[in-house]
């Protein structure tokens, strides 16, 4: 092997982290090298990114492997009493050049770790693309300042920090003009945007920013937002930017006013039906994707009843379901835990909700006309990321190709192109 591999698990902005570590390695002369780029928001993930590292051992017996992301920020000795582990970097060490430099030469110590909590501002890093040539996601903030009492993220990302709004103009329009038809923009916390940088930045005024100042960009698309923190710029952006893509994936987790206070989440299952229904008015073609946790503990069968007509009562069509799972430290992990067999029950019962949820729309879509971003010859999304197959189209990822839906698979639009 005398490249580098990334393996990635977790979230956008990860996925957009392993590209900066992919040039500053690449600009270190890093070589045979493996870099694996944890997650920590479940046991299961930090599992997942365990076996990896074994895995990447056993294929790659020479290579330099090196473990990064908010699991090893969280437990860096862990990682590192690995046999298989060569170097434990950091959050904040994974996209400083410095420390690529380090991993070329092989002067470094084995865990480099710093206390992300003294972290207080994050820079906008000027990458030229991804692997994949259908979507780019630019970085606009991270970190978290909320304490979800079922969530160790905080402790892995450290205080919440915004890039200048014109740092992310610049990097939105490199994207755009190396070919890129649609920008995520992506964080740990994105409404909490521009809280911290001088004057009254917000992400709706970034957002407004971003589609005036790069009117070339075809579109612009949100990660994972906190609906309670929605801006009313946001808002207005979301009702009348058409280059804003109608999906909102929102950080709801649960559906009951109980559970969300045990979660210490800043909303009630109220204010998340009225968001969905005020965006609706907007935005009439707006599709919604959420998070949702099945087996918090304490939660009983009624408790539960209530998340899962949450789903119909918000309108939702794409669900991110997780079993509970208890992360050592947080205070949900001391609280009275739901037996395990009820916790997979309720959330195999809460994909079978989605995947009626996702019918209905599927179902829902025929005869619609689309723009659909490619993602490879056969397969891509449309406006409100609904996947979709298209026989016969060959175009290539990161091509916008018009099509007529003509119907569904159970799991994706089935498309024809014309207009």
């Amino acid at each position: 092997m005398s490249d580098i591999e990334i393996i990635t698990f977790g979230c956008r902005l990860n996925a957009y982290e392993s590209e900066v570590m992919r040039e500053h390695a690449a600009a270190a002369g890093v070589t045979d090298a493996v870099i694996v780029n944890t997650c920590a928001v479940t046991a299961e993930a930090v599992r997942q990114a365990r076996q990896a590292i074994r895995k990447a051992r056993r294929k790659n017996p020479e290579a330099k492997i090196v473990v990064t992301g908010c699991a090893a920020q969280i437990d860096p000795d862990r990682f590192a009493a690995m046999d298989e582990v060569d170097r434990v970097i950091g959050n904040q060490e994974k996209l400083e050049a410095k420390t690529f430099l380090g991993l070329g030469t092989g002067d470094s110590e084995k865990v480099t770790v710093n206390d992300i909590m003294s972290v207080k501002e994050t820079a906008g890093h000027l990458i030229e693309g991804f692997g994949n040539r259908a979507r780019a996601y630019v970085q606009i903030q991270n970190g978290c300042d909320h304490r979800c009492t079922f969530c160790v993220i905080p402790f892995g990302r450290g205080p919440s920090r915004s890039v200048p709004a014109g740092e992310v103009v610049a990097q939105v329009r490199r994207l755009t003009e190396n070919g890129y038809a649609e920008i995520v923009l992506t964080g740990v916390d994105i409404t909490a945007y521009g809280a911290d940088l001088p004057g009254d930045m917000t992400l709706g005024k970034l957002t407004r920013t971003v589609l005036k100042l790069v009117p070339e960009l075809p579109r612009l698309r949100l990660s994972s937002i906190d609906s309670v923190e929605a801006d009313p710029d946001l808002i207005a952006a979301i009702a009348e930017e058409e280059r804003l893509m109608p999906h909102l994936h929102l950080s709801l987790q649960a559906g009951d006013d109980l559970t969300l206070k045990r979660m210490k989440r800043r909303h009630a299952r109220a204010d998340s039906v009225a968001f969905c229904e005020a965006m609706r008015r907007v935005r009439p073609d707006i599709v919604f994707g959420a998070d949702l946790i099945a087996g918090f503990p304490t939660e009983t069968e009624e408790m539960f009843k209530n998340s899962l007509s949450l789903v119909d009562d918000c309108g939702l069509t794409f669900l991110h379901v997780f079993p509970f799972s208890a992360r050592e430290g947080t205070p949900a992990a001391r609280m009275p835990q739901v037996n395990g067999a009820v916790v997979s029950r309720r959330a195999s019962e809460l994909r079978g909700k989605g995947v009626n949820a996702l019918q209905r729309h599927l179902e829902s879509a025929k005869g619609w006309h689309i723009r659909v971003l490619m993602e490879n010859e056969a397969q891509g999304r449309s406006a409100d990321f609904t996947p979709v197959r298209l026989d016969a189209c060959a175009a290539s990822a990161g091509v916008l190709v018009d099509a007529v839906v003509s119907g569904d698979d159970g799991a994706s639009l089935l498309a024809e192109v014309g207009s």
